[in-house]
């Protein structure tokens, strides 16, 4: 068989052959009503339902950028004395989905920590923390 260029640049992803045959259409995303636009991953909110949850760690990480914080990270290496613990003290400097920054401020090193080994964090001073839907109390929503 011979190398022929244009039978692959007419190929599509994978090896797939698009079609373009009469009477084949493609899925459409109905539109939202409210203006807004859906995200993917978000959590879609019923009416007259409790809110969901959307206080994950890396808000409260957030919420707290410039404490002093000490984060314990657990690494898979498992030794005779157990699973491999590291402890990391330092101010938060931001928290993504998948990370935490910390500074230390003793020795000006910066610590980039995978989410994936965050075990949990103390600190020596009061969190903020704010319940997302803390202005309407629960009572006023039927059960799931």
């Amino acid at each position: 068989m011979t190398y022929n260029p244009y039978y692959y640049a007419r190929q599509g992803a994978y090896g797939y052959q698009p079609s373009y045959g009469a009477g084949q259409t493609q899925p459409v995303t109905p539109p939202v009503a409210t203006g807004t636009f859906p995200t993917a991953g978000a959590a879609q909110q019923v009416p007259g339902q409790l809110p969901l949850e959307q206080s994950y760690i890396e808000n409260i990480l957030r919420l707290n950028r410039g404490k002093l914080a000490t984060v314990y990270a657990m690494f898979d290496t498992v030794s005779a004395e157990g699973p491999s613990t590291q402890v990391f003290r330092g101010i938060i400097e931001a928290a993504g989905r998948d990370h935490l920054i910390l500074s230390d401020p003793e020795s000006g090193r910066r610590y980039l920590i995978p989410m994936v080994y965050f075990g949990y964090a103390t600190f020596d001073e009061e969190l903020e923390y704010e319940y997302p839907y803390a202005a309407a109390p629960a009572t006023a929503y039927p059960p799931r």
